[in-house]
Parts: C-alpha cells; sequence; structure tokens
C-alpha cells in the first residue's frame, strides 16, 4: 500500500463534468479544499463523461493520460473531486503508482487536521475507520495467509482478518467514548432547558463567515480563516438580548456538498446543538455566486439530521463584498424578521441581527412600574442584577418606583426566588 500523504505533497487533481446534475461538483471548491488540506496542487485533470466507468471511473485512456502527468511533475498523490469505490480506488493507484485519494477521503482529513477537543478527535476518528473499513480487502501488500512452518498453513488468519478485528474493537472503544461524552452534552442542555435558557446555533455553508460572525457577537477568539472547515469543534457563548435574557449562541461545523454520510453520523451528537436549537441562524456567503446551491446543501443536511423543523432566520454576510448594498432586515407579511444583512467582517449591520434575534425570542415582555416597598430591598438588588430597571424614583411613603422591562421568563422566576406575590407591586402596566 501507498504512504498516506501527509500536508505539503504534491498532487494532480482531477475533475469529471458528468451531465447529471446530482453527480456534478464545484472544480473551486475541490482547489479550495486542496489548499484547506495543505496540499499543493500542480496540474488539474478534466474531462467529460455520461456515467463514472466501472473499472477506473475515467476510463481507460484517461487513467492512462493522468499516469503520464503524474510521471511528469512527479506527484505525490492524485485527488479526484468525486467520491471512487474502494476497487476504482486500487486500480486507479496500480496505474498512476501513487497514492489515490476521493472527495471524502479528502474531506476526512481535513477534518482529522482540524479537530482540537477530545470529542471533536473521536469523532473524525470513527468517520475515519468507518471509510477505511470499505478499503481494507487487498488494500496492502502484505495482506497473503501467513507461512507456518515447512508443510503447514499457519495459524489460519490472515493479515486481512486481524486488521478487521483490531478495526472493529477500535470502534467499539470510540462508540463507548462517545456516549459518554454525549451524555455529558445532554445534561448542559437540559439544565439550559431548566433554566429557560433559549439557545441559537449557527449553521451554513463552510466558509460563509459563521465564525467571524460568533467572535463579533460574542467577542470570542475562536479560529477563523478564509478556508474550508476552520471550525470544526462546536462553541457555545452566553450572550444578553435586551427584552430576550440570556441567550446560548453555538457555532458548529460547517457543511459542503455531498458531506459524507459517515462524517455526519459521526457528527450527529454535536449537531444535537443544531437541533434542539431554538432559533437557528443560517449565515450565508452573500457574495458567492453559488449562494442558491449552497443553501440547498445547508438545508439537504440539516433535513438528514432531522433539523429542518427550527425556526430559522437568514443571515446574509459579507455585505462588504457587494457594491451598493446596505444593513437591513427583511420581514414577512406579519413583519417578522426573515433575513438580515451585515458584515460580520466591519461590523455593519449587526445590531439589526441583534434587533431580529430579539423579535423572535421575546416571547413576551413585562414593561411596568412597580411600587416595593424598604423591607424587599432584595428584590430591587436582583432588578438591577438582571439590568431590567428602566428609571427609579421614591414616592411620599419612601417606596421605590421602579420602570422595569424584562422579559416574562424573568419575571417568573423573580415570583418563585422571592416567594412573592410580585404581581401586586405593579402600579402601572
Amino acid at each position: 500500500m501507498f504512504d498516506r500523504y501527509e500536508a505539503g505533497e504534491q498532487a494532480i487533481l482531477v475533475h469529471i463534468n458528468f451531465s447529471h446534475e446530482s453527480d456534478r461538483e464545484d472544480l473551486h471548491e475541490l482547489e479550495m479544499l486542496v489548499s484547506s488540506a495543505g496540499v499543493n496542487s500542480l496540474a488539474v485533470v478534466q474531462g467529460s463523461r455520461q456515467t463514472p466507468h466501472a473499472k477506473f471511473f475515467v476510463g481507460t485512456g484517461k487513467a492512462e493520460e493522468i499516469a503520464e502527468i503524474v510521471k511528469i511533475h512527479n506527484a505525490d498523490v492524485v485527488i479526484f473531486n468525486h467520491q471512487l469505490s474502494p476497487s476504482q480506488e486500487r486500480n486507479l493507484e496500480r496505474v498512476c503508482q501513487c497514492r489515490v485519494l476521493d472527495r471524502t477521503s479528502l474531506i476526512l482529513d481535513i477534518f482529522a487536521q482540524r479537530a482540537r477537543t477530545h470529542e471533536g478527535k473521536l469523532q473524525v476518528e470513527l468517520a475515519q475507520l468507518k471509510h477505511i473499513s470499505t478499503r481494507l480487502i487487498r488494500g496492502w501488500t502484505h495482506l497473503e495467509r501467513q507461512k507456518g512452518g515447512i508443510g503447514l498453513r499457519g495459524p489460519g488468519e490472515t493479515q486481512l482478518e486481524t486488521d478487521r478485528r483490531l478495526l472493529k474493537a477500535r470502534l467499539k472503544t470510540i462508540m463507548k467514548r462517545l456516549e459518554k461524552v454525549a451524555l455529558v452534552r445532554e445534561q448542559g442542555r437540559r439544565a439550559r432547558s431548566r433554566n429557560d435558557v433559549p439557545t441559537v446555533s449557527l449553521v451554513g455553508y463552510t466558509n460563509a463567515g459563521k465564525s467571524s460572525l460568533f467572535n463579533r457577537i460574542t467577542n470570542a477568539d475562536v479560529y477563523a480563516a478564509d478556508q474550508l472547515f476552520a471550525t470544526l469543534d462546536p462553541t457555545l457563548r452566553k450572550v444578553e438580548l435586551q427584552d430576550a435574557g440570556a441567550v446560548i449562541l453555538a457555532d458548529t461545523v460547517g457543511f459542503i456538498r455531498h458531506l459524507p454520510h459517515d462524517l455526519v453520523a459521526a457528527f450527529k451528537a454535536t449537531l444535537t446543538e443544531t437541533r434542539e436549537a431554538d432559533l437557528q441562524l443560517h449565515v450565508v456567503d452573500a457574495a458567492d455566486p453559488r449562494i442558491v446551491g449552497n443553501m440547498k446543501e445547508v438545508q439537504s443536511v440539516l433535513k438528514e439530521i432531522e433539523a429542518n423543523h427550527v425556526p430559522q432566520l437568514l443571515v446574509y454576510n459579507k455585505i462588504d463584498l457587494l457594491a451598493d448594498t446596505e444593513p437591513m432586515i427583511e420581514r414577512d407579511d406579519n413583519g417578522a424578521p426573515i433575513r438580515v444583512w451585515l458584515s460580520a467582517q466591519t461590523g455593519a449591520g449587526v445590531e439589526l441581527l441583534f434587533q431580529a434575534m430579539t423579535e423572535l425570542l421575546s416571547k413576551k415582555v413585562l414593561a411596568a412600574t412597580l411600587c416595593i416597598p424598604a423591607n424587599l430591598g432584595k428584590l430591587r438588588g436582583s432588578l438591577f442584577t438582571l439590568n431590567s430597571v428602566q428609571q427609579e424614583s421614591y414616592d411620599e411613603q419612601g417606596n421605590w418606583l421602579i420602570d422595569v422591562r424584562m422579559p416574562m421568563v424573568d419575571w417568573e422566576k423573580l415570583k418563585k426566588e422571592h416567594r412573592h406575590n410580585l404581581d401586586d407591586l405593579i402600579v402601572q402596566a
């Protein structure tokens, strides 16, 4: 078997145009994937076919052409912008005499490079092992039956069977560890649910600017770069919204065309944040010419992870790259926000996003004047802690007259906390 490629190696890219829409891939996206993986592209081989060739995917003549280009450039790896079967991959490696990767393997390797947390590394390894398990047969030259002594057949277990057994054991171990991590995440979600803290999940096509927007909103330092899959590990931050109270903002992994199913399955625990969110911010690169296709792919993945039922607010990002486009909120016939146009890079329009989120998340707001006697000073302190006091004065009896504005959720919590019928303190609503 050829050694696995490493970042910095020289690659030949192969892109085939198929007549069927579902089989088409984007060459520019492949180049970005390769760049994100740290691989140098030496040449691009293109062609057209009606359907994939059974043996070489590209046909015998094209396979020989690729092999010749590999020889000329002394390339280390050939990367296809398509999904290859295990047999097609092996057949191409024999002809090209170098490592051959398909689109799925490339994406998995990028994920392996970017995973930082323990959970992320486990999820990526799980997806990689599931992918590798289909490529064990005759993948190595040492997989012949083990030899015994003179006239003996040996222990009876081939190297292939040994590899399969070890791989199966490793998969079982990873699954158990991920189950434990999933339990911890579930406990956190339950705690937030008990405290009535809504969750807002950022979703979108990779490189749409989710992490940049996340950093802009939360003042976090999540890694953000102009590359595919810059962020893998989910990050949660608390944000205070006027009239909506505390909100948990979740930054998740970006989606891409034909995202490997093993990868989606492995990241399902992480993507639960998206599935169980109260609101999704679907971040879109407004300057990308493939905007419509990208949005369809995101909706497709959301449907696959059963998260397409969550209310969604479209966020058109990168308007700084568009001419004559101003920050704004678009509304439906009922006046509810459906789109926000902004730039995470410059910060233009971010305040409009806060406004739209507040409108969508604020179930009910209490705006009233409270008459608080001196013996309820603790309640007054709680109102200031919640940042809900608009104005304060005193009446002739020395009671506090406080104008408040807060989510009804916080008001109900105060009533439980102070064990007092606080509604009796309302003098004007």
